[in-house]
């Protein structure tokens, strides 16, 4: 009797927790099993990995084989055990040294003639091999997106015969190099200096950017929204590399991109209002991240939001509040981080004309009370930012100089953050509003205002803590240690939507 173990990697939500695929020959009438709770594609891998073996001019053993997949109670999926399958058949026959596979770690779907086939979720396995002091083989497909973690050896393969031949030291292991940085995107993405008129909302998206807060447009359709929208990239700070490392991860797991490619670039999703719950939150019998994972440390923008099924946009208040969402089935349990910006734009009432002066709205009170009521009020106390988006005149806008470019506006927004981290350690629109109200430095006159506009409108606690956190950040663009009663009037300008005339 022959034992081979050979170290792999699942993947959980974003966790590769190790797998050790152990396989057992032994005497008696020649068969295949696997067990170690095996889906489907693993069960089938035994056909795959017999026809790489035959294809690729190795023995297949005719004895009783059994693979197991420990741990037991971890179910596993996917292709990805099929090199690490080959590999122990090998090594428990004795056509490789089984000595070879001490401190190594294996994933990679075989093709029938022993191509290696990339896999999902190559990213969090590299960070596991590395943790673990492991160096890593798999599919030259993936080698990018795994040398992301760089702290351990990345062996990239395009053929089983070319793994082998490495393990019996008849050839060098290739061993892949960190990719080159992908550059600097912010550069070519569409600019604000695009934008005429439009000042007050380009005030805000800037505010916005600077801060991490959650931003709603209202306004005609053609006045600019989605473009304003656009523009957000190119103004926000840098990812910093713990940052693109979350964002990488969670792309490589959903296979959405290559991770390599837009490392350090902040997601942008845009999701059509057609979106189900699943597609924005995640989930399905294997969880996956949705709509609201991939726009982890970036933007989601909800484009036409009174148009999406309010049941779906409610499903979004938790994560808006805590980063995260949870996904629970029956026999499984996986957590997406979720820490996006939201941005959102909607018409002001269902013909879209209401408030436009060069336009007549046809609908009735009833009509837009309807409309508006489409989003409900505790998803719209998660959002910092509401504000009206006017049609503005083409002589108006032929009149008005150059706006600013993308790049200048982003250099204020920098420095705002960077002193929202310097007294937070963190964005200013994520910090709990109790520690905002003690550390934020707020006169005891603008706090007085803010009491008196906030009782004046009935605001909820939240909807108090979240005009605090938009005024501190309004004082950070301006360069001032302190909030007093200017920064806190403005925030409170950005909420159309609490004020009665609004809906009159």
């Amino acid at each position: 009797m022959t034992l081979a173990v050979v170290h792999s990697r699942a993947l959980v939500g974003i966790e590769a927790p190790p797998v050790d695929a152990e396989v057992h020959l032994a005497g008696g009438l020649p068969s295949l099993s696997i067990v170690g709770l095996p889906e489907a594609a693993v069960k089938e891998s035994k056909d795959r990995v017999r026809a790489a073996l035959q294809t690729a001019g190795f023995e297949f053993p005719q004895r009783r084989i059994t693979i197991n997949l420990s741990p037991a109670d971890l179910p596993k999926e996917g292709g990805r055990y099929d090199l690490p399958i080959a590999l122990g058949i090998l090594a428990a026959s004795g056509q490789i040294p089984l000595a070879a596979l001490d401190g190594q770690e294996f994933l990679g779907e075989l093709a029938l003639g022993g191509t290696l086939r990339p896999i999902r979720g190559a990213l969090p396995a590299a960070v596991g091999a590395a943790d673990a002091g492991h160096a890593l083989t798999l599919p030259r497909a993936n080698a990018d997106e795994a040398a992301l973690a760089a702290t351990t050896p990345i062996h990239p393969a395009d053929h089983l015969l070319d793994v082998c031949t490495g393990l019996r030291g008849e050839s060098e292991r290739p061993r892949h190099g960190v990719p080159a940085p992908a550059h600097d995107q912010r550069a070519t993405a569409a600019d604000l200096a695009d934008v005429q008129g439009q000042q007050q909302a380009r005030r805000a998206l800037e505010i916005a950017a600077a801060g991490q807060h959650n931003l709603l447009f209202i306004g005609p359709p053609g006045t600019g929204k989605s473009m304003l929208a656009s523009r957000l990239p190119g103004i926000l700070p840098a990812m910093t590399p713990a940052e693109a490392l979350e964002a990488a991860t969670i792309a490589s797991i959903a296979g959405e991109r290559d991770p390599a490619s837009h490392w350090g670039v902040r997601p942008f999703r845009a999701p059509h209002h057609t979106a189900s719950g699943v597609a924005l939150v995640g989930g399905g019998g294997h969880p996956r991240p949705g709509e609201i994972s991939l726009a982890h440390r970036g933007v989601l923008f909800l484009d036409e939001v009174a148009e999406f099924d309010r049941r779906v946009l409610e499903v979004l208040r938790e994560p808006l509040e805590t980063g995260a969402i949870t996904i629970s089935r029956a026999a499984r349990r996986a957590e997406f981080p979720a820490r996006f910006q939201l941005l959102a734009a909607m018409n002001p009432c269902p013909c879209g004309q209401r408030g436009d002066p060069a336009a007549i709205c046809s609908c009735s009170p009833e009509q837009v009370e309807r409309y508006r009521g489409r989003i409900s009020g505790p998803f719209l106390d998660r959002i910092d930012m509401h504000l009206e988006v006017p049609r503005v005149p083409r002589e108006r806008m032929r009149a008005e100089a150059a706006a600013e470019t993308s790049a200048c506006v982003r250099a204020r927004v920098e420095a705002a953050r960077e002193r929202a981290l310097a007294r937070h350690g963190q964005a200013n629109g994520t910090v709990d509003g109790p520690e905002m109200e003690r550390t934020g430095r707020f006169d005891r006159d603008a706090l007085h205002r803010l009491d008196g506009m906030i009782d004046a409108l009935g605001l909820s606690a939240r909807a108090y803590h979240r005009v605090l956190r938009l005024a501190r950040t309004i004082a950070d663009l301006a360069g001032s240690e302190g909030v007093d009663e200017t920064p806190v009037v403005e925030a409170m300008s950005y909420r159309a939507l609490d004020r009665p005339a609004a809906g009159a």
